[in-house]
């Protein structure tokens, strides 16, 4: 993620599970009028004996080095609940940061992408200004293991100044220049549990730490329960702090900067894939 989408990164939604989790309604042009709350799908089951609790963590003191699965140990869909990836969803914020409006559109796609022997999913994520014009444009590649864990292997970003690329810093894939994956969904998200989401030393330093697991929220598309709330930081940026929101079924629904910067970005739109 770079510097900016480390702040408004979004998260996309699972066919399997959204019929259990997802209890919102489309947004209008009208204030939404309070929801009820959501149902949440089955629990999560606990994953294998032989699973990392957390592949990514910090150790203070130490060089970053994640415990990351052999390729075999990958699965092809990403359906972790908190964070899932089926190719064909599409999901819209909208969100104002610093007094300026943005939509925000992400849309999984069916491209894959190798790296490191592992089959990513590509994410397709665009920033769009109040007039309509593209400022940002972004490839994730993503992958989960069989445990659950869903893995993040970097980015190819460019921001848009009148049309015409002003800058690519962000972009970074795991194996290349000293880069690694990082995780950005645990399995069994634990509060206190603290992981790398990244690491490209320099340029991509985003970490994540479970501060609630069983939260309830509110935004123009619906409300949910048995939320998951993550602090997310960056020693790049030490004065930003954001915290996300993800809703099972769903994944992130609510994202607001909390110290250094004036910005929020609430989900008012999610289609399935077809």
């Amino acid at each position: 993620m770079n510097a900016r989408r480390a702040r408004t990164t979004i998260v996309l939604a699972g066919l399997a599970l959204v019929a259990g989790a997802c209890g919102g309604t489309p947004a209008s042009s009208n204030p939404p009028s309070p929801q009820p709350v959501a149902s949440s799908p089955p629990a999560t089951p606990s994953p294998p004996a032989e699973a990392v609790a957390n592949p990514a963590p910090i150790v203070e003191g130490q060089p970053y080095r994640p415990d990351l699965p052999p390729p075999e140990d990958f699965v092809a869909v990403i359906d972790n609940p908190y964070m899932p990836f089926v190719p064909g969803a599409r999901t819209v914020f909208e969100a104002v940061s610093d007094g300026q409006r943005e939509r925000n559109v992400v849309v999984v796609t069916d491209r894959t992408k190798v790296i490191l022997g592992v089959t990513t999913t590509v994410v397709h994520d665009q920033v769009f200004s109040a007039n309509g014009d593209l400022a940002e444009d972004t490839f994730d590649w993503y992958a989960q293991d069989r445990f659950g864990n869903v893995w993040y292997f970097g980015e190819d970003t460019a921001e848009y100044d009148n049309g015409e690329v002003s800058s690519t810093k962000g972009s970074w894939e795991a194996g290349v220049a000293g880069a690694q994956p990082g995780v950005v969904m645990l399995a069994q998200p634990t509060v206190g549990e603290s992981y790398h989401q990244e690491f490209l030393k320099g340029e991509a330093e985003d970490v994540g730490t479970v501060v609630a697991i069983d939260d309830r929220v509110t935004v123009p598309y619906g409300s949910f329960d048995r939320v998951v709330v993550t602090e997310d930081t960056t020693p790049l940026e030490p004065q930003i702090l954001e915290h996300k929101f993800y809703a099972p079924g769903i994944g992130v629904v609510l994202e607001r900067v909390l110290r250094g910067g004036q910005e929020v970005s609430r989900l008012v739109s999610y289609t399935p894939p077809s």
